[in-house]
């Protein structure tokens, strides 16, 4: 790893929104080092790809996106993202835009994404990546009016 891939990796982090950031643009860069730098260190960190098992420990996680990148970047970009957060932990669900190359030209995908973040001693760490299987056309938010009770 070049000594600015060190220091880029070392300062990702700061945010679940900068780490958030790096995530995505690792993706759509097929920079494995970046992504992986994204992610915590724990045994039990876990991600599933759209329609795939759960994978389980960095060594996995690291395989399945290695694997991936093998097929060139993937375009997976961030959209209408709702965030939860406390002074530990951050959830962020994203709806991405996933854009794909096939025979006849490029096609849009939609998936829903759970990314979960936590602080650590390295600053904040992705945990869990969670994509659903995509949708041909854009996902649409479903909620109801909130009541005022007063």
């Amino acid at each position: 790893m070049t000594k600015t891939k060190q220091h880029e990796a070392a300062t990702i982090g700061g945010s679940s929104d900068e780490v958030e950031a790096a995530f995505y643009d690792a993706l759509q860069n097929a920079d494995l080092e970046k992504l992986m730098s994204c992610w915590g260190d724990e045994d039990e960190i876990v991600c599933i790809h759209p329609g795939g098992p759960r994978i389980i420990g960095l060594a996995a996680i690291r395989a399945s996106f290695e694997a991936m990148f093998a097929n060139g970047a993937l375009q997976a970009h961030p959209e209408r993202v709702i965030k939860l957060s406390s002074l530990t932990s951050a959830v962020h669900s994203v709806v991405e835009r996933v854009e794909v190359m096939l025979p006849d030209g490029p096609q849009k995908a939609y998936t829903s994404t759970t990314n979960v973040y936590q602080r650590t001693a390295q600053g904040w760490k992705l945990v869990i990546h969670h994509a659903s299987p995509g949708s041909p056309t854009e996902l649409k938010d479903v909620s109801l009016p909130t009541q005022v009770l007063h």
